[in-house]
């Protein structure tokens, strides 16, 4: 009982801070847990929202971490629909939009990260979306079937994965859809050019539309409606409806107002934090999508976007608040369903950072799992409808071993013999 008397607070009721929660009541924490969200909806995850819900496969209630009673039971006290305005370090409290004063001796930010903007005329219509909470995508699940049902066109401004994802689904629903996006391939500053062109060629072939290399300009619209978008090359495409996919930006206005250390935008931008996951203030860490951390195995500092991140980063930064030993240094990992084709991408190897891009198996079935290296070292590799390897691609990973490329190649060669320690 010697936590007892202790507050801990979570900013942020996202799947992050919900499992920061779980995991301290986990780890024997009997002090107070008070968990603080902007969004008036118990804590959920997010692919769902792209995927399964979006495409009308699964319910509402599947996408929520916890049953609504569960914390209760847990003795968790919820601020839902109330925004943390302020955070005083000196006299350790939050302070919510309502005026309350939320004391801690340990503060976790889970903030989270936010759509970016389209900064053109035309952005106040009815018809342009973007997705991030359940609010967007109960919104845009109605405007996908509807779309779907009058032979409708969406435009999607991106072709990252949330605009790769949303036109899977739109399709799915019937819906015309063309995917405006300023590089060469969908997803190229992810997987480069060579992985990026197989995603294009599948979703053209699913009746997808690129315009490549072109950016919005103007959303064109009547009486609220949008009518056409506009990009920078003169042309003009029809569209009902807009989904601005242009990425996310990291939730640190409340950091920042209270002097934590940043990272710039231009290094990824997010909070600050060591392999514990703790900021510049020793009573404050942070998880999740806002967290720019340092990853002891990738040796750089790193800001994480993906589900996988928050699942494990909550716990991780719970466990350093209740002052046990943590080096966060999971392997990066994110999955995605886009028609019959699923993936799961695991390491980190920007664009400008690898030396090769080897594949083991048959792309053009797209069942094969493609790497990423330099100087013979595995840094990332994705696995295209192929299974259960996940585990000794990150042993690769881990490892930093010089591979055999010829034998990586091979699918007859099993990836755990190739892992230094596992044999054949």
């Amino acid at each position: 009982m010697v936590d007892a008397h202790r507050t801990f607070v979570i900013v942020g009721a996202g799947l992050a801070g919900a499992k920061a929660a779980e995991a301290l009541r986990s780890e024997g924490f009997r002090g107070r847990v008070i968990l603080i969200g902007d969004e008036r909806d118990h804590p959920y995850e997010r692919p769902p929202l792209s995927k399964g819900y979006l495409q009308g496969k699964e319910e509402r209630d599947s996408v929520f971490v916890h049953e609504p009673s569960w914390y209760a039971r847990a003795d968790i006290e919820l601020h839902l629909g109330q925004p943390a305005v302020h955070l005083d370090r000196a006299a350790r409290k939050v302070v919510l939009g309502d005026g309350t004063a939320v004391h801690y001796d340990k503060l976790l930010l889970a903030t989270g990260a936010e759509p970016r903007r389209l900064d053109i005329p035309g952005t106040g219509l009815a018809g342009v979306h973007h997705l991030r909470r359940l609010s967007h995508a109960e919104r845009l699940r109605g405007v996908l079937a509807t779309l779907g049902r009058d032979n409708g066109h969406l435009l999607i401004a991106g072709a990252g994965w949330i605009g790769l994802e949303v036109a899977a689904a739109a399709r799915g629903y019937g819906a015309e859809v063309t995917v405006v996006e300023p590089l060469a391939t969908p997803l190229h500053a992810v997987l480069g050019p060579e992985i990026g062109r197989l995603f294009g060629d599948l979703h053209a072939e699913n009746g997808v539309r690129f315009h490549f290399g072109a950016r919005l300009t103007e959303i064109v619209g009547q009486d609220g409606m949008v009518l056409a978008v506009r990009t920078d090359d003169g042309e003009e495409h029809p569209a009902h409806a807009v989904l601005a996919a242009i990425g996310a930006a990291p939730r640190t206005a409340l950091a920042e107002a209270a002097g934590l250390a940043l990272v710039d935008r231009e290094h990824g931008g997010g909070i600050a934090v060591d392999a514990s996951l703790r900021t510049s203030d020793p009573d404050i860490h942070a998880a999740g999508d806002v967290a720019a951390a340092h990853h002891p195995l990738l040796g750089t500092r790193l800001r994480v976007e993906h589900w996988a991140n928050a699942l494990n980063g909550g716990p991780a930064a719970a466990r350093a608040m209740l002052g046990q030993e943590v080096s966060y240094d999971r392997v990066p990992y994110f999955f995605s369903d886009q028609y019959d084709v699923g993936m799961e991408y695991s390491g980190y190897a920007p664009v400008g950072g690898y030396d090769q891009v080897l594949i083991r198996g048959d792309a053009a079935r797209r069942e094969f799992i493609a790497f990423w290296l330099s100087q013979g070292r595995v840094l990332a590799g994705m696995n295209v409808n192929v299974w259960d390897v996940t585990g000794h691609i990150q042993a690769l990973i881990r490892s930093k071993a010089v591979v055999d490329r010829e034998a990586l190649a091979d699918p007859s060669v099993p990836l755990a013999s190739l892992v230094p320690g596992e044999g054949a």
